[in-house]
């Protein structure tokens, strides 16, 4: 018989309403201990679930061991030290609602895929008194979600707590002239009915031009009219294609204008409640093109006796809360946006121009506030102690990375020449310390290289590169590392609440997952809960150099959990790091600020820190703007997918070398290695064999020949069909399988899996 737990559902298991009425010798079932999970989604922790069921002693490690196979199998996942079913979803969630049930209820979907199959539909309250938001269908809007638990009608209820900003009727498209010489707009989205434009509302459009349309009200008979508001230029330049991706993702690119108000009438920040370091010589080093510069550095030897070979480093960060105070107009907005979106020729930035560019841009020789951080580190690395300081500093020079790196290494300019012995020689030596400690910490090292889109003047793509990685970014790099954990230390010696930059270790099921992937190639990852960067470090290590070193890389990276922003703090998995705080860019980045405001609250720096109120909506902000990262990452990703689709499109036929970056059961995902494009190749034009996916090797293999092709092969492709507008293209494979690595036994147990998994419904093979 197993426990059973009384009272509310959704209390505090530790509370007599919800703690477990038991005898000593019972342990709950799975089921309970799964119901109890779904039911209280925020006290899932292994702790809470133990005193929830009363469980001490041995039962507790029985509980851990239960637990433990739950994730195993694939019924549990782990984010925040919180358990969760599979296909969940979260406690507090975004949500799209799409309509109403014979009751006249809202219902919704989650506005982000949970799992795989039919999302689930969220039933909404609505509070009867009438406080709260008031939302309705087409809205997006951030709600806690609890499961009901029947077996029919919607899986979840849903607690609305903020409704995002609705867009406006404004949609796009582009302008087509016909034959007889009438105008049409072509949607961008399938969802959107082509439009009709009358001459007079043509607006200077183009054919072929990418437009912002205002529909009208659709008539009786017809299509609906349309008049163009605003011409974005030919569908090939990059203003146009990232334009497409701000609209499809509801990323708000236009400041409205109270924000703009607000910005031009605050002043420049005084000296009231800062220290003057205007006399020393920070620089800021940025990339040659940066339109911004929000950090700045300097090192000196340490000259304490007692602390012999160290330096003191200095990081100085823009004084952004010095001008966006709670609850104005340019902090709404800021939140709204969450941070700066960067696409290949434009920037949707967080904050106007009025504070990024120019009150915040540390400019060289000009007076600017910042909050600045001096940090001393041993002559290992280690850092011995660091302080906080409000200031006024003066930037030294403005330097991009190449011309720092080129005064290093030996061709120092007219600039760099007369600061490179008191300035730079200085940072570097500091660096080379940093560096010992960031060697003894053993990070995560993933060898990715970046890749940049160089664009023409009209927009279009001119070339792809990858830039050189130079010391000078990793200097700044760890600076600006030392300088985040800083500031989360400080806030939390200081018990001010912040927002953690969290990043969890690898669930169980990816773990394994991992393990068996490595053991096709020979290579083995040792078990154990307790996982440290390190592990995986020694695995990639012993791939450096061979063929399948970006096979590995590529698998590792996949295992990793999602970095987010977090009030409660489960360390950097990745950065292999206790605590970390985003505070080096609030120019760009909203957490920053609230670090920034927490740092001048808990240390009395004066106005601008951060309020109580702000304190308790900590949790939902962390909410949001993790979200609003992962938005700005896709925009950017398929704003890239766009324009090499768009300037591959005229080579049809051709032949690429590739790389096979993706493989599914459906076919292979490949990556033009000088572009950084993806595109498909459909299985069934896989020809020659009977292809079976096998899921750990990450290979498709043929049934009668066992050769076949795996992540990461190097391949030669030929480019059959681009979609421009969706970004998206189809390839063919010109190179022949080869033969899998590992012994036929494992070629032999692949195989059995794979005909397995087919034997399921929807899963099948394609013979050619």
């Amino acid at each position: 018989m197993a426990r059973r737990i009384t009272g509310r559902t959704h209390g505090d298991p530790r509370t007599a309403d919800t703690r477990a009425k038991v005898k000593d010798d019972y342990r709950p079932s799975r089921d309970e201990i799964l119901r109890y999970i779904a039911e209280n989604p925020d006290r899932a922790g292994k702790r809470d679930i133990a005193k929830a069921f009363a469980l001490r002693g041995d039962d507790r490690i029985w509980l851990k061991d239960i637990l433990r196979d739950l994730q195993d199998e694939g019924v549990l996942t782990k984010e925040r030290k919180q358990l969760a079913r599979v296909g969940a979803l979260p406690h507090v969630a975004v949500l799209d609602i799409f309509g109403r049930d014979g009751d006249g209820i809202l219902l919704a979907h989650p506005a982000e895929a949970v799992g795989t199959g039919e999302p689930p539909v969220v039933s909404i309250r609505i509070s009867r008194s009438g406080s709260g938001p008031a939302p309705g269908i087409g809205d997006r809007v951030l709600a806690k979600t609890f499961p009901t638990n029947e077996a029919t009608g919607p899986a979840y209820t849903g607690r609305v707590m903020k409704i995002f900003e609705k867009r406006t009727d404004a949609v796009l498209g582009v302008f087509r002239i016909l034959q007889d010489g009438t105008f049409r707009i072509e949607p961008v989205e399938r969802r959107q009915p082509e439009l009709i434009v009358d001459k007079e509302f043509q607006n200077g459009a183009r054919n072929g031009d990418l437009v912002e349309v205002e529909p009208a009200r659709a008539s009786r008979y017809g299509l609906p009219r349309a008049k163009v508001l605003n011409v974005l230029g030919s569908l090939t330049s990059e203003k146009a294609v990232s334009m497409i991706a701000i609209h499809a993702h509801d990323i708000p690119h236009i400041f409205p204008a109270d924000v703009i108000a607000e910005s031009e009438a605050v002043k420049p920040a005084t000296m009231d409640h800062r220290e003057d370091w205007r006399d020393l010589p920070l620089v800021t080093i940025d990339p040659a093109d940066a339109k911004d510069h929000d950090d700045a550095v300097f090192a000196t030897p340490d000259l304490d006796e007692k602390n012999r070979g160290g330096v003191v480093a200095t990081v100085a960060i823009a004084d952004v809360a010095a001008y966006v105070r709670y609850g104005t107009a340019l902090d709404r907005e800021a939140l709204k946006r969450g941070n700066s979106v960067y696409f290949p020729d434009r920037v949707v930035p967080m904050l106007p121009e009025r504070i990024s560019n120019d009150l915040c841009s540390l400019r060289e020789g000009q007076d600017r506030p910042a909050l600045a951080v001096r940090m001393v580190f041993s002559a290992d690395g280690r850092k011995l102690r660091h302080s906080f300081h409000r200031v006024m500093m003066k930037s030294a020079a403005k330097l991009a990375y190449s011309q720092a790196q080129a005064a290093i290494d030996g061709v120092p300019d007219d600039k760099t020449g007369p600061i490179l012995d008191t300035v730079l020689k200085p940072l570097w030596d500091a660096y080379a310390i940093l560096k010992r400690g960031r060697d003894g910490r053993q990070p995560l090292e993933l060898e990715l290289p970046e890749r940049k889109i160089l664009l023409k003047p009209d927009g279009t793509v001119d070339r792809v590169i990858v830039p050189e990685r130079l010391d000078a970014h990793k200097l700044i790099e760890e600076f600006m590392i030392q300088a985040n954990v800083a500031a989360a230390e400080t806030l939390e010696a200081k018990k001010q609440t912040l927002v953690y930059r969290v990043h969890d270790a690898p669930s169980l099921a990816k773990q394994e997952s991992l393990r068996e992937f490595l053991q096709t190639l020979g290579l083995s990852l040792a078990r154990g809960a307790q996982m440290r960067p390190s592990q995986f470090n020694g695995i990639l290590e012993g791939v450096r150099g061979a063929d399948n070193e970006g096979l590995v890389n590529e698998v590792v990276l996949r295992s990793q959990s999602q970095a987010e922003y977090s009030p409660k703090n489960i360390g950097h998995f990745g950065l292999n790091l206790r605590r970390y705080a985003h505070f080096t860019s609030p120019i760009r980045r909203y957490a920053d600020l609230i670090v920034h405001r927490g740092l001048i609250a808990a240390l009395g720096l004066g106005p601008g820190g951060l309020t109580q109120d702000e304190e308790a909506r900590l949790e939902d902000v962390g909410v949001l703007i993790s979200g609003t990262e992962r938005r700005a990452m896709a925009a950017e990703r398929d704003t890239v997918d766009r324009l090499i689709a768009a300037y591959l499109a005229e080579r049809v036929d051709d032949r690429f070398d590739a790389r096979i970056s993706g493989v599914t059961k459906s076919g292979l995902f490949v990556q033009l290695p000088q572009y950084g494009a993806d595109g498909f190749i459909p299985v069934s034009t896989l020809n020659g064999d009977y292809y079976i996916y096998d899921e750990t090797a990450r290979s498709l293999f043929g049934e009668r020949s066992g050769k076949g092709y795996q992540l990461a092969d190097r391949v030669e492709v030929r480019l059959v069909e681009v979609a421009p507008m969706a970004g998206a293209m189809r390839f063919e494979m010109l190179t022949d399988p080869k033969p899998l690595p590992g012994s036929k036994r494992s070629f032999h147990k692949a195989k059995g899996r794979a005909r397995a998994s087919q034997s399921r419904p929807g899963s099948r093979g394609r013979r050619r």
